[in-house]
């Protein structure tokens, strides 16, 4: 095969790949109603004039499904990590015993559930959309190549190739929604 055209079908794949990953990692904060550390990644302490994560400065963990616990390293973190959490957007009130603080992750109503499964499908239409630009991308390369010389044949079986591409990341984004919505809808 023309290492034009493998450069093309791997440059494809690799934006269709980022897209799937991009996918997952944006749902991954996406609260279903069990305690997952992953929901704290966005929030920063302040840390001797450091913006960090609370992962950078205590140990997290998920006792049980609907509590995660935040152990500082240094007491004096506590109020930093606690007021982070306050004025995060994540929506959870944090429990502070003097040496661990607790989140309780509330049980999930039916409205908030339907909003979320709403959110989660437009973050994979997003997706969708990013992998159809990159077959759309790889096609029009394609027909450029042809029109320069490439043979007919080479480019049509390299439209097909992106399409097989194309179909797999579509499969697998299908396979992260229909994961993640069973996840919020199960009570």
């Amino acid at each position: 095969m023309n290492e034009d055209v493998q450069l093309m079908l791997d440059m494809a794949e690799e934006g269709m790949k980022h897209a799937a990953n991009h996918l997952e990692d944006s749902l991954v904060h996406i609260r279903a109603g069990k305690a997952n550390i992953r929901i704290l990644d966005p929030v920063r302490v302040n840390y001797y004039g450091s913006s960090v994560p609370i992962a950078n400065v205590a140990n997290v963990s998920t006792p049980d499904a609907k509590t995660i616990a935040i152990q500082p390293w240094e007491k004096a973190l506590i109020k930093e990590i606690e007021k982070a959490i306050i004025n995060s957007e994540i929506g959870i009130t944090p429990d502070n015993n003097g040496e661990i603080i607790r989140l309780s992750i509330p049980p999930l109503t039916e409205e908030r559930r339907r909003a979320l499964v709403k959110q989660v499908r437009s973050e994979g239409e997003d997706a969708r959309i990013s992998i159809r630009n990159a077959r759309q991308e790889a096609n029009t390369s394609f027909k450029k190549m042809v029109k320069e010389g490439l043979p007919e044949d080479v480019g049509k079986d390299a439209e097909a190739d992106v399409q097989k591409l194309h179909d797999k990341y579509m499969k697998k984004l299908d396979d992260i929604l229909a994961a993640k919505e069973k996840e919020i809808l199960t009570v």
